[in-house]
């Protein structure tokens, strides 16, 4: 059977009518193949797109972690900033769209593969589409080069940690110390293995080993630089996948606020908003983890010559900041995860705030709470989308939201 696609789904799959999902199909495209639980597993191109290229990765046809890759820069670049025009007209809603900026190839500082024992040693690598399958992925053209060189020491790490028929995650992060490991699934730590992972880190120059949450080793702290400041993040914390999307949101957000003297950063993470923000504004930083609010706070205490920047360990999403309390500042930061912030907004509506910057990596509940600041009054002035998700369907943003005069 032939089927045309219509589309791209949320997922990066072409969709024809059916509806039928495709992978690694283009909107226009005819494509053949077999239909199984609405979806074809193998498609074959009949007619492609103008817009289609060939895959810059050897890995792509078995790796998962991609689903774009397929197509031009131009298509990806055109398709995400209409997913975010899309959820906004959802919402009744309308902006000035910046170009979208785009991290580059081999850029991706952080991620996180899945390592198995086999007869011969270990496997390291990715998923394969909608599969069990793991794909090693020694030419990768998304990570950066020294994760990437870091491949085979995970590899090696596998078989002290994993069970026969287990599965470890490995979190990996690039950072100025070198690079910080996250294992979990793995075999409990006890004296002996203690031993043997403190080593094993030591030989492979690694800078920090975490296991199934407790700290093995920390031979140099494993530093990320958040403007004028350098921090240590915990475990496991919350990073932007690349440092020019970083970039990218951090100048978007200081954009937003402008001469603000007094800023609120919600959802503060480690700091990678407070603390740039802090040159010229006194930061008071809000997230629901201590460990990331205690390195926050000692990044900016280490830092010097930066604005007063507080911090409040505090549960956004039970507890938001009430209209009341944010009457002392002049501009609001808000950066929460996938689901959104449709309590904390409220209270931002009822405030006196004039100004709120914010950054997300879900175009549908950004779209949500946007509307509830634009029933308060606030419009929406600008939308700079971010793909540092790079040949992937995830899209980020950051936006500027200011308070009609006459509210």
């Amino acid at each position: 059977m032939t089927f045309t696609i219509r589309r791209l789904g949320h997922l990066g799959d072409g969709v024809a009518d059916g509806p039928v999902f495709v992978p690694q199909a283009l909107p226009g495209e005819v494509v053949a193949g077999e239909v199984c639980g609405g979806r074809i597993a193998a498609p074959r191109i009949v007619t492609p797109s103008r817009d289609r290229v060939r895959p810059v990765c050897p890995h792509y046809k078995g790796c998962g972690s991609c689903a774009l890759q397929h197509a031009s820069n131009d298509f990806v670049a055109r398709w995400k900033v209409e997913v975010v025009e899309t959820a906004l007209a959802a919402q009744g809603l309308a902006a000035l769209m910046r170009p979208i900026l785009t991290s580059p190839p081999q850029s991706r500082r952080r991620a996180t593969l899945a390592g198995r024992r086999t007869r011969k040693g270990a496997i390291v690598g990715f998923h394969g589409r909608a599969s069990d399958t793991l794909v090693e992925i020694p030419e990768c053209q998304l990570l950066h080069p020294d994760i990437v060189a870091g491949l085979p020491m995970l590899r090696d790490l596998v078989p002290l940690g994993a069970s026969r028929k287990g599965e470890l995650a490995l979190a990996i992060t690039r950072s100025d110390a070198g690079l910080d490991l996250s294992v979990t699934g793995a075999k409990p730590l006890d004296g002996a293995l203690w031993a043997e992972l403190g080593s094993f880190a030591r030989e492979n120059d690694l800078a920090r080993l975490n296991w199934n949450g407790e700290l093995v080793v920390e031979i140099r702290p494993p530093m990320q630089r958040f403007g004028p400041a350098t921090v240590v993040p915990p475990p496991g914390a919350f990073l932007q996948a690349t440092a020019e999307g970083e970039a990218a949101l951090a100048d978007a957000v200081a954009e937003a606020v402008g001469g603000a003297n007094s800023v609120a950063d919600l959802f503060a993470g480690c700091g990678t908003f407070a603390l740039p923000l802090a040159r010229n504004a006194d930061v008071h930083a809000v997230e629901g983890d201590a460990a990331m609010m205690r390195a926050l706070d000692a990044g900016w205490r280490h830092a010097g010559g930066l604005k007063q920047v507080t911090t409040e360990t505090r549960d956004l999403f039970r507890r938001p900041l009430m209209a009341d309390e944010l009457a002392r500042f002049d501009a609001v930061v808000i950066d929460p995860p996938r689901a959104g912030a449709e309590a904390q907004m409220r209270e931002i509506a009822g405030s006196t705030v004039a100004v709120v910057a914010t950054v997300s990596c879900n175009p549908v509940t950004f779209a949500r709470d946007a509307a509830i600041l634009r029933q308060a009054g606030f419009v929406l002035d600008w939308v700079q989308v971010v793909d540092q998700f790079r040949w992937s369907p995830h899209v980020e943003l950051a936006a500027r939201f200011s308070r009609r005069s006459d509210h």
